[in-house]
């Protein structure tokens, strides 16, 4: 007898639907065809010792069991609960009736309990959209997987749940979320709030422009002047997540395997810092089986990359094409993959190897040339593609004890929106651009105008700062986001002179 039951393949962040044919007849071999993998191979063992548990069986008959289509390399133990259910009905032990309405995924224990697995989301997704009734899953996946709606979502946590379910002998309810009321209930629940920062008014201010203009930052300061402590609270003032950002953004995490037992919608943004010791691959995204890296798992939220000039060099240089592109391709011999990677950039690093170079009180022990050759660690084409240089000075001592309660992140995020507003209406006819930070050059020269005093002013501060030419475009672009915020049309002298103040690192000599 010939049982059709349906499974998964995800790669990158979309889903592939897998037919498992089991055919069940005289003989006593068991054949698995279709390019699977050691761990695919291996569920013939998983799947008889948890059948035994409940009394069920492998037929000692020849069974051949193929994958298609047959050129997908399918990987993993996810397939387990979709072969068993195929042994099961073709060899007459369960019902077939239902077998092929459903997606069927779930990796098997061998007493017959089910873990959990990945790319659940994208999975569901493709499960609706192929017009099946429903998904049977491990439980611990089932509100991640109920995020899609007009699909029956059945978590069972064993087998034996499963097979009574399909057989008809017990009914399970399925999984309902209200995703609305979900999102609107826990959007902008953030742990880390603006109020908690004493003095550093100057860094709020350029954290503030970075959110409303979607613009990269770096801060340049001694050790425990409040740089990480800034960093984490940036997402805490970005706009809130739209619908279709939660889910693209959760796609990726449950890709990633990164969800947690359980959770289901991703309703606030991502932060993502990794260790200045992170790979290429594992910040880029890559390997064997292609995952996405820290740069797809940051997309549409924050990715901080604390003591900029100890990553390596390499690591720096491949994040230059993703900052412009704000996507990941990864190219293997038989495929190329797509990672969404629209991440904001935050840096922050020390002024020299000791961290004291330019402290108000305390004096750098650095030799002649090592703060240059430090700063040098940072490549130009990196520095060029971010457009804030904020220099972080320490906190007084009455600046941290003062009892004036500090701004809170919910009115700098009502400006930050409200900016946003403004460019959302001017980039409308653009799908592509969302902010100012993402502006092609051509588009600079039409949208940040500049009367005859903003021209010499710039043409000045260029001179006499020694800026160099690419910070022309970033100090138009930062200077409309200020504009922006003050709610004016055109940018005016202060717009421009205050965005001039956020090219440290462009000055020749900044580092003596």
């Amino acid at each position: 007898m010939l049982i059709k039951t349906f499974g998964s393949a995800v790669q990158g962040v979309h889903a592939y639907t897998i037919t498992v044919e089991v055919s069940v007849s005289a003989g006593t071999k068991y054949f698995m065809v279709g390019l699977p993998d050691n761990a695919v191979k291996e569920s013939e063992q998983r799947i008889e010792s948890a059948l035994k548990q409940y009394g069920y069986k492998i037929p000692r008959q020849k069974i051949v069991i193929n994958l298609a289509p047959a050129d997908i390399r399918k990987e993993g133990s996810s397939y387990d609960l979709t072969i068993a259910m195929g042994i099961l009905a073709a060899s007459g032990q369960i019902s077939d009736s239902k077998v092929s309405q459903y997606m069927i995924m779930g990796e098997l224990s061998l007493d017959g309990s089910l873990r959990p697995i990945k790319g659940v989301l994208p999975i569901a997704i493709q499960a609706r959209k192929e017009g099946f009734k429903g998904f049977i899953l491990p439980a611990q996946n089932a509100q991640e997987a109920a995020i899609v709606n007009n699909l029956e979502v059945i978590g069972v946590n064993n087998i034996l749940e499963a097979i009574e379910f399909l057989d008809g002998a017990r009914e399970i309810e399925p999984l309902v979320i209200n995703t609305r009321e979900l999102f609107g209930n826990t959007a902008d629940q953030y742990a880390a709030d603006f109020s908690d920062v004493q003095g550093q008014e100057n860094i709020k201010r350029a954290l503030e422009i970075a959110a409303a203009g979607g613009h990269n930052l770096i801060m340049i300061g001694p050790p425990g002047a409040g740089k990480t402590m800034l960093a984490k609270r940036l997402p805490s003032i970005l706009p809130p997540l739209s619908m279709h950002e939660a889910l693209e953004t959760t796609k990726i995490h449950s890709v990633a395997g990164k969800l947690g037992e359980a959770a289901s919608l991703m309703t606030t943004r991502p932060y993502r810092s990794p260790h200045h010791t992170i790979s290429d691959v594992a910040l880029v995204g890559g390997g064997g089986v292609p995952q996405p890296g820290e740069i797809s798992l940051s997309h549409n939220g924050v990715l901080f990359l604390d003591e900029l000039p100890e990553f390596k060099r390499t690591v720096l240089e491949v994040m230059r094409q993703p900052l412009e592109e704000r996507r990941v391709t990864i190219s293997r011999a038989k495929t190329t993959i797509d990672f969404p990677a629209n991440f904001m950039l935050v840096a922050s690093m020390n002024p020299c190897p000791c961290g004291y170079y330019n402290h108000p009180e305390k004096e750098c022990v650095c030799g002649p040339g090592v703060v240059q050759r430090y700063l040098n660690k940072v490549s130009g084409p990196l520095l060029d593609r971010i457009d804030l240089h904020v220099e972080v000075t320490p906190v007084t001592f009455d600046e941290m004890t003062a009892t004036r309660k500090a701004e809170d992140s919910a009115s700098v995020r009502e400006r930050v929106m409200q900016a946003r507003e403004v460019q959302t209406e001017r980039f409308k006819d653009m799908p592509q651009i969302h902010s100012n930070a993402m502006m092609p050059s051509q588009m600079v020269k039409e949208v940040c105008q500049i009367n005859e005093a903003g021209r010499a002013l710039l043409k000045t501060a260029m001179e006499r700062l020694g800026l160099s030419a690419r910070a022309y475009d970033r100090i138009l672009k930062v200077s409309r986001t200020i504009a922006d915020l003050a709610g004016s049309d055109e940018i005016k002298i202060e717009h421009l002179a205050e965005a001039i103040q956020y090219r440290s690192l462009d000055r020749e000599g900044w580092a003596g």
